[in-house]
């Protein structure tokens, strides 16, 4: 059921990376919840690694509020192939667009960041005040640290200037419209393809990277985008805050999950002389429980079904037609 809020009323939002796939989901929750005025940034009109683009986007609209989802991601293989291009282009986006939101006068800013900002071995479940406890995990440490520079330009413009900026640390992302390109799709939908084209193509064993031994907390894309628009609306400080659902489970564990979602009856051939990525993700979710009152809602079971079903309908469809 649509909400409404005085809040969002008087709010003129500009929406970085709105046509993506969490993005798409946080522009709908923002119309749920009474946002009239949303301008959702596209990449071919306003591009933000440049300075010119980010000028440009601020001169062309008025806003009171930015929610900065913009960034340049993929899963292992990506970030191993593009680590410069990860760390460049990302960094970029965020210090230009902050530091002329700050000039422009814009009231607020929420800067989305990633759980790839986390120490490789940090205590489980994270915690945001271990947030500078050791070094990111190699493969994607370029793109975790860009992302992580956000926290630390939104901490000094908040000293010196007085500019609102919070910032929020989404765990692992998954649901309908996912990216499924097998060369920068994440764990859960690269899996979901596999099974689903070695069924049809009578493949009976599948390829994973790593072990299988490492675990990782999964959020349904819809309950991520309820918690960064309620921390938009009601979180203000300058302490980071995860965005979690608190459920662990190892790879292993999750590509039995997805064969019995996708009807897979073959077998699992796990690499070990391929990375397995940070050994272990799991989220201390309390902070933004008790700081603006996010819970996620929907179980893992129900959201991968969900995503299956979606799959199945709506690419292989297209595909099949």
């Amino acid at each position: 059921m649509a909400e409404s809020s005085n809040f969002w009323a008087d709010q003129s939002v500009i929406v970085t990376g709105g046509a993506g796939f969490l993005g798409s989901y946080v522009v709908e929750r923002l119309r749920e919840v009474g946002a009239r005025n949303i301008f959702v940034v596209r990449s071919k009109d306003y591009d933000l690694r440049h300075e010119s683009g980010v000028t440009k986007l601020l001169k062309d609209v008025p806003a009171t509020l930015i929610i900065h989802m913009a960034a340049v991601v993929g899963g292992i293989g990506a970030n191993r192939e593009h680590p410069g291009k990860f760390y460049y282009e990302n960094i970029m986006m965020g210090t230009m667009l902050m530091e002329q939101a700050r000039q422009a006068n814009i009231t607020k800013m929420v800067a989305v960041g990633t759980i790839c900002e986390y120490p490789k071995f940090t205590p489980v479940p994270f915690r945001e005040e271990d947030l500078w406890s050791g070094y990111p995990e190699e493969t994607n440490a370029p793109y975790g640290l860009a992302k992580k520079m956000l926290l630390v330009q939104g901490n000094a413009y908040r000293q010196e200037y007085g500019f609102n900026s919070i910032h929020l640390l989404p765990v692992n992302l998954y649901g309908p419209r996912d990216n499924f390109h097998p060369s920068s799709s994440h764990v859960i939908p690269a899996l979901i393809k596999k099974c689903l084209d070695a069924i049809n193509s009578g493949q009976d064993e599948i390829e994973i990277w790593g072990d299988g031994t490492p675990t990782r907390e999964f959020i349904y894309v819809k309950d991520a985008a309820e918690g960064i628009v309620m921390a938009a609306e009601r979180y203000n400080g300058d302490e980071p805050v995860n965005i979690g659902s608190g459920y662990e489970i190892s790879i292993r564990d999750l590509a039995t999950l997805i064969a019995e979602a996708t009807g897979f009856q073959g077998k699992f051939r796990f690499d070990p002389s391929k990375p397995n990525g940070q050994p272990r993700r799991q989220l201390d979710v309390s902070r933004a429980r008790d700081y603006f009152g996010f819970e996620a809602k929907t179980s893992f079971p129900v959201g991968l079904r969900e995503t299956v079903e979606w799959y199945k309908e709506q690419v292989l469809a297209e595909a099949q037609s």
